[in-house]
């Protein structure tokens, strides 16, 4: 007796990603709408809110390469050691929670800034461009969420949603901590801040 395997269809997919961009769309509501703070709920022991979001940054950013080298690996570009299955997963895992957690410290403190600040200074472009792929990053862990869970999506869905989920998370990273690294120095290091 042969075992069939489960149809594979587009409405995984399909479904993933609408729901992806209800919620980087809620996401990005929420930033508007919402009355920034312009102080965290905490600093994990960091001198300020923007210090703890630019090194929890750059480790989400080590992450994210991480997680590119472990799916190379798991994939069979590379000769994988029997251990990064379950490192993939972990590394994955602790990604998503730092993504969260700083991803909730900028809508909470900051909020999502377009246009003009209230003092008629217009938004930088490097601002907006991060908040709004900020919340756009949100939408693609719910579709890698779901690229990972299903067992009935095509083959292409889950490289597809770590690419565009590690994409985001670099241009994220990029035009947030690297940027401010850049500008101010590392943080606590005597720079901005």
């Amino acid at each position: 007796m042969a075992t069939s395997t489960p149809p594979r269809n587009m409405a995984v997919p399909l479904a993933a990603f609408v729901a992806g961009a209800v919620v980087a769309l809620l996401v990005g509501v929420f930033g508007k709408v919402h009355d920034p703070t312009l102080a965290g709920t905490t600093t994990f022991g960091f001198r300020t809110v923007i210090d703890m979001k630019v090194v929890l940054s750059v480790v989400i950013g080590v992450l994210a390469v991480l997680q590119l080298v472990g799916a190379l690996w798991i994939y069979g570009k590379l000769g994988a050691p029997a251990w990064v299955g379950t490192a993939h997963r972990i590394s994955g895992a602790v990604a998503v929670a730092l993504i969260m957690v700083v991803a909730y410290h900028c809508l909470w403190a900051l909020g999502l800034e377009t246009g003009t600040f209230a003092s008629g200074a217009p938004v930088p472009t490097r601002t907006v461009v991060h908040g709004v792929l900020g919340c756009v990053l949100i939408g693609a862990v719910v579709i890698k969420v779901v690229a990972v869970r299903s067992r009935h999506a095509p083959g292409w869905f889950l490289p597809v949603a770590g690419g565009l989920l590690f994409t985001l998370v670099v241009v994220v990273v990029l035009t947030s901590a690297v940027w401010y690294i850049g500008a101010h120095g590392w943080p606590g290091s005597g720079g901005y801040g």
